[in-house]
């Protein structure tokens, strides 16, 4: 996990310890209590799951922009790659010219 989702973590289990200390800790009847402790694991679930959302739309947006540049890299390898195929067949053309001409000269 990374050190965002760590920190993320750290600060709601923090969060809902000290929710929970302060409301068993209030004087108040025990239904009022539950109450409170349910609607705020209710409001903790929902900041959790909102959290967890962003977390992804920015992994989302990571993995695609990661995506583009694997695909960029490989369309510039293959671009090159033509260009050096081009240069080798350019290359071996020329030597075997060059050989054709030096057998003609010895016949």
């Amino acid at each position: 996990m990374s050190r965002t989702g760590n920190t993320l973590v750290a600060i709601l289990a923090g969060a809902a310890v000290g929710a929970v200390a302060g409301i068993l800790l209030a004087p108040e009847r025990g239904s009022d209590t539950r109450k409170k402790i349910s609607k705020g694991f209710k409001e903790g679930k929902d900041e959790v799951a909102c959290k967890i959302e962003e977390l992804k739309n920015q992994l989302v947006g990571l993995i695609s922009s990661k995506k583009e540049n694997i695909e960029d890299t490989i369309e510039s390898f293959v671009a090159d790659s033509g260009d050096k195929a081009d240069e080798v067949i350019n290359k071996l053309e020329d030597k075997i010219a060059r050989l054709k001409a030096k057998v003609e000269k010895q016949a």
